[in-house]
């Protein structure tokens, strides 16, 4: 199994030392798609998946999801927490045994999810104390200098419910001078392309790479170069890719990406589980 770069105390050390102010934004990767970002004492968790739910619920079929990477964290333990993200409705990305030990560390926090899906985040929160904020791509959620929109995103359809409303999204986040783009699980759409553009320079994407193979019989994603010439297309500062080494049966190594950012000249950073990347305001 790949050892977390950090783990349960170093990890939360560590969290708790990240004090850099209102011009550094703190990053850590929690494996799959699953990003603790920090900002002057806030904390946002992208798509959090911290718990072995898939590798039970599978266990006994013929799509074993056998873990790769050690868990960094108990979510119970992660205290701050005020925003949080769930792009879509695959486990690995709305994980009820992730969401709610979370609310008992972090009562309240929002949480953001495709407007399609509230019925089942509801089930999967069982009651935890969560505040939940529905997201299409018409809809902002501006406090404080904090700014929460989504972009469609295509897995491996753009499905769209009554109100043309998308069941998966991407979010476009504000936190004082800094601006992310996390795509959720995605393929190449126009739509996002524009709408990044429109949303201003964005300093950091988190990207996957895993792909898209139909012998998986899972939706896809982008694949390594696709993933660098999206960051690229919509112009970020720093791409990080995700959504591999979790489960054996789906990923893929960061070399095909690492050498297609490297003929684009985009800047890009390959982190470990657990580990900790400083970004500074331009």
């Amino acid at each position: 199994m790949i050892a977390a770069l950090q783990k349960d105390d170093a990890l939360l050390a560590d969290l708790d030392s990240a004090k850099g102010g209102p011009d550094v934004l703190h990053v850590w990767w929690l494996g799959q798609s699953g990003f603790l970002v920090q900002w002057n004492g806030q904390r946002i968790l992208f798509d959090p998946y911290l718990s072995d739910s898939l590798t039970k619920k599978y266990a006994a079929t013929d799509k074993p999801h056998v873990r790769m990477t050690e868990r960094c964290i108990d979510p119970k333990r992660l205290t701050g927490i005020t925003r949080v993200t769930a792009s879509h409705v695959h486990t690995d990305h709305l994980d009820g045994d992730t969401l709610v030990p979370l609310a008992a560390a972090s009562p309240s926090y929002r949480l953001y999810h495709p407007h399609s899906i509230r019925a089942e985040v509801l089930k999967r929160l069982q009651g935890a104390a969560v505040d939940l904020f529905a997201l299409g791509e018409r809809d902002v959620d501006a406090k404080d200098d904090w700014q929460v929109e989504a972009t469609v995103a295509k897995h491996n359809e753009v499905i769209r419910d009554e109100q043309a409303n998308s069941v998966c999204i991407g979010f476009l986040v504000k936190c004082g001078p800094f601006r992310l783009y996390h795509s959720g699980d995605t393929l190449w759409h126009d739509d996002i392309v524009a709408k990044c553009r429109a949303f201003g320079p964005i300093d950091i994407a988190f990207l996957p790479i895993n792909g898209d193979k139909p012998e998986r019989r899972v939706a896809g994603n982008l694949n390594g170069t696709e993933a660098a010439a999206l960051a690229k297309a919509i112009g970020v500062r720093l791409v990080i890719p995700c959504h591999y080494d979790m489960f054996e049966f789906n990923t893929e190594t960061p070399d095909e990406f690492v050498a297609a950012c490297g003929r684009l000249q985009q800047a890009h950073r390959v982190m470990r589980c657990g580990e900790r990347l400083d970004v500074k305001s331009v």
